[in-house]
């Protein structure tokens, strides 16, 4: 097996492991939390859903004696948002640092700590919520600021180890977040079920540490620095991969101003905030959605909100692949390849947020819709999240912190515009202007990169050397390999 195929799995399991430690949170409140009679207003709009739904949490929801309400907290709605957002606060700051970090330290230490440590904090969260709220939030804070550089990290090592033609494929293993959130989901409504909401929290650490021990034993920041890597394969990935100027003892100085306003930055930023406002919304809100707007229990809570990133894994490597064929095939530019992607992943995905709109107390309806906007995200592995290390492999890390600040700013205020519109109203009608509020920003952020997007090498990646002249030398380089590998023993 080639080390990139291996450093795919690892990618993709760390990323299952980073969304488990976010996720898990969301499904196990559902069981933390007292919901008061007084405070659910929905039975007169589903009142199928409602009667429904204290009949089988009755049934299913109470068989281990840690689900009795004497484990349960007294927080309404705003608080428990507050909870669901902590993670995103102090995220958003070590999202710029993370990419400095990688490039100054490499990838292997900075994407390796910050995802096992965060991931074993999860043992604290069941001890931090029985002191008081204030105690739980500060945990989720922690957790979350030291989670902060597992993103941009991992984009400076994709763009040393992949070369172009295959990035679209390899990007798909961050796809692993949907893995990870559709096994938590899962595992976790069975787990909540037979043990109690506190076993979420200790299965989920204990996954993230066996994971890191296989990440620091297995991966390599560079194919130069791999012990056991064939020279075949070294020298194939250092011939397709532009050669940069970069290397964690001698980093090139970062461009800050040309950076910030840079066109296609701003507009991958924008396109990026816009679709992931509406998959962290559906992601973040769909437990609670589902248990107490369609009467859901809490397995059926935990499957449905699991099964939908089963199917955006899925549809993303399906995806990614067929957008590597137009790639190589040269059916299609980059950037267009690039849009097409964003038409899916934004827009497809707004529409169907739209469709979740109009399902009402279908919860048939409901389920499909939310698994249809859920998977078409995928695409967004073969679109701006791609395209990150396409307009500037130097500083891609970089580029996903910035990027990656403004996502996770959204992460951190969309709970907290469902609190507020929800707060003792869990009714369609509020929950409605969640949805149109996602649709809308997904969307419009969707056309703006079909527009505006591009995925060319901006002329600030490395002095000297224009835009158009390495893309020239990147195609070239393609094409040699793909011509045969009579080049790479010269």
């Amino acid at each position: 097996m080639d080390k990139r195929t291996i450093l795919w799995y690892m990618t993709f399991w760390g990323f299952a492991v980073n969304y488990m430690f976010r996720m898990n949170i969301n499904i196990a409140i559902v069981s933390m939390v007292k919901h008061s009679i007084k405070n659910v207003t929905v039975e007169s709009e589903c009142p199928d859903a409602y009667v429904m739904s204290l009949k089988l949490n009755n049934t299913y929801g109470q068989q281990s004696p840690a689900n009795t309400d004497d484990n349960k907290f007294e927080w309404n709605e705003y608080e428990t948002n507050s909870v669901l957002g902590a993670f995103f606060t102090l995220h958003m700051i070590m999202q710029i640092p993370g990419g400095v970090l990688a490039q100054r330290y490499g990838t292997k230490k900075v994407y390796g700590l910050s995802n096992g440590v965060a991931a074993m904090l999860s043992c604290a969260i069941p001890i931090a919520a029985k002191i008081n709220y204030k105690t739980l939030l500060g945990v989720r804070l922690v957790q979350g600021f030291i989670a902060g550089g597992v993103w941009p990290s991992m984009q400076s090592m994709t763009a040393v180890w992949i070369p172009p033609h295959e990035r679209s494929r390899f990007v798909s293993a961050y796809l692993g977040s949907s893995f990870g959130t559709a096994v938590t989901y899962v595992m976790c409504g069975y787990l909540i079920a037979m043990f109690g909401w506190e076993s979420v929290y200790y299965v989920t650490a204990a996954l993230g540490f066996l994971w890191y021990v296989a990440w620091m034993l297995l991966v390599y920041d560079t194919p130069a620095e791999h012990p056991t890597i064939s020279e075949r394969e070294r020298i194939y990935i250092e011939s397709c991969v532009i050669k940069t100027s970069q290397s964690k003892s001698n980093p090139l100085p970062i461009p800050w101003k040309s950076l910030i306003l840079s066109k296609a930055l701003i507009v991958n930023l924008l396109a990026q905030g816009g679709a992931i406002w509406g998959l962290f919304t559906l992601t973040t809100q769909a437990p609670t959605y589902f248990n107490f707007i369609l009467g859901l229990n809490i397995k059926q809570t935990g499957l449905w909100s699991g099964v939908p990133h089963l199917f955006r894994w899925m549809f993303s490597f399906g995806f990614s692949t067929m957008c590597d064929h137009i790639v190589k095939s040269k059916t299609m530019s980059m950037t267009n390849v690039r849009k097409l992607a964003t038409g899916f992943s934004n827009v497809l995905q707004g529409l169907f947020i739209l469709g979740l709109c109009y399902s009402g107390c279908n919860s048939t309806a409901a389920v499909v819709m939310l698994i249809s906007a859920t998977a078409v995200n995928g695409a967004v592995s073969s679109g701006t999240l791609a395209a990150v290390v396409d307009i500037s492999p130097n500083f891609a890390g970089i580029i996903q912190g910035i990027v990656g600040s403004f996502c996770v700013f959204a992460g951190f205020l969309s709970p907290m515009v469902v609190g507020f519109l929800t707060i003792n109203q869990q009714t369609l009608a509020q929950w409605n202007k969640v949805f149109y509020i996602s649709a809308a920003l997904s969307i419009s952020s969707g056309f703006l990169y079909i527009f505006f997007g591009t995925s060319k090498v901006q002329i600030w990646n490395s002095s000297g050397e224009s835009p158009a002249k390495a893309d020239e030398k990147e195609m070239k380089l393609i094409g040699n390999k793909l011509n045969g590998v009579k080049t790479l023993s010269t």
